[in-house]
């Protein structure tokens, strides 16, 4: 017995140290995530993105400065500038160093201003003096949609060989894409807010007028009524025509169909009945301004009023990562073909409409939402309508729940 056991004592312990000797051979290989050159990669792309997320609010004094480290690193010059179109200095890098003396400064201001969308501008044998360290610099224009909108200024101890100005040329292609991209953001917003002053423009003719005829036909016989709708009609103005942002919560929508609905219901009476089913948890759920409001509108507008009333059915619910909001009305309805291809006449005629302005009114606020949609959050996000004629109308959208950038701008906007 007693010579057996030691052989087998010997054996597990053998065992056990070949267990651990994996392990930590396995522990090691874990840690070991990529080789050398896949970690400059990665760090070159971080880098990268550190940059882009300065230079995509477009080229000035503030991106630059927070770009600049970023660029430099890229770059691996001991100094960087960056100047607008004109020439004129944005930031250094480092700013509060040595290197960026008078002389340098000025040096590089005129490389800039030399430099231009067809050339760089590259000087060398201490184009600062001999007492300047620095005994290069290079002027690299930024260039966006083919229009130069800056120079990449860098500066460097050393002569630069081909390979350093093959990769200034490689950083200021990359900034000038983020550029060109910030730019492109900047004309969709602006797209965005004449978009929204399109609907201001197709809401306030139709119903300002019905709402002040409704509200004067209460004056003399019942003044309460009249003071209250006043006041919904003034917090209803409030709203659709504030300044604040593109986006808004669908509490706040829901807040001002609210009043849209009480003025409605005020001139078609009894006839119009409304219906609402909203999840509480999607209630601050951000959706674009005015992205709910005119498809309530078109329910009341061109699927109630040729028949003199009817149900309007509003639904906000939870679907996971999204929220599902549908606008449904049991009134005239409409040939989806013609919704399909656009034909306002014929979609005239087939909705029972009594004038070509409203149902184009209705074609251009539907698609104007749909293409708002679509800009905010993809193309999956369109609006879906389900019709016919005679049937009704059921307009849904579906909207996420969170959408990074644009939850965050609204809280600032909200700020």
């Amino acid at each position: 017995m007693t010579s057996l056991s030691v052989p087998v004592a010997v054996a597990l312990v053998l065992v056990a140290v070949v267990v651990v000797a994996g392990v930590v051979v396995l522990i090691r290989t874990r840690r070991v995530v990529a080789t050398p050159t896949e970690r400059a990669v990665h760090s070159a792309l971080h880098t990268a993105s550190q940059a882009a997320r300065s230079l995509r609010q477009g080229l000035s004094a503030e991106s630059a400065r927070d770009a600049l480290p970023h660029l430099r690193a890229l770059t691996a010059a001991e100094g960087v500038a960056l100047y607008d179109a004109d020439a004129g200095l944005l930031a250094v890098d480092p700013a509060d160093d040595a290197l960026w003396d008078p002389d340098l400064t000025a040096a590089a201001a005129a490389a800039a201003d030399q430099a231009d969308a067809n050339r760089r501008r590259v000087l060398v044998s201490d184009p600062c003096g001999a007492e300047s360290p620095a005994r290069a610099i290079v002027a690299q224009p930024l260039i966006a949609d083919e229009t130069a909108v800056g120079v990449l200024v860098v500066a460097t101890t050393q002569r630069p060989g081909p390979g350093m100005l093959a990769a200034v040329a490689e950083v200021a292609r990359y900034a000038s894409g983020q550029l060109e991209l910030a730019d492109l953001d900047a004309s969709r917003a602006r797209l965005d807010r004449a978009e929204v002053v399109a609907l201001r423009a197709q809401i306030s003719p139709h119903f300002i007028y019905n709402a002040l005829n409704t509200i004067a036909s209460f004056v003399r016989t019942d003044p309460d009524r009249a003071r209250e709708l006043i006041l919904d009609f003034a917090d209803f103005t409030r709203y659709s025509f504030r300044a604040a942002g593109d986006y808004t919560l669908l509490a706040d929508e829901l807040r001002n169909i609210d009043r849209y609905l009480t003025l409605e219901r005020a001139r078609f009476g009894s006839a119009l009945e409304v219906r609402l089913h909203v999840a509480p948890e999607v209630l601050n759920v951000v959706l674009p301004f005015l992205a709910l409001q005119p498809l309530v509108e078109n329910a009341v507008r061109h699927g109630l009023a040729g028949k003199g009333g009817g149900t309007i059915t509003i639904t906000a619910a939870d679907e996971g990562a999204d929220c599902v909001i549908t606008v449904e009305d049991d009134g005239v309805g409409m040939d989806p073909e013609i919704l399909r291809t656009g034909d306002l006449e014929a979609l005239t005629e087939a909705g029972g409409q009594s004038t070509r302005p409203e149902s184009e009114g209705a074609q251009i606020g539907l698609s104007n939402v749909d293409h708002r949609l679509r800009a905010a959050f993809g193309n999956d996000y369109g609006l879906v309508v389900e019709t016919a004629v005679g049937a009704g109308t059921k307009i849904g959208m579906r909207v996420p729940k969170f959408r990074a950038g644009i939850s965050a701008r609204h809280e600032r906007l909200q700020r």
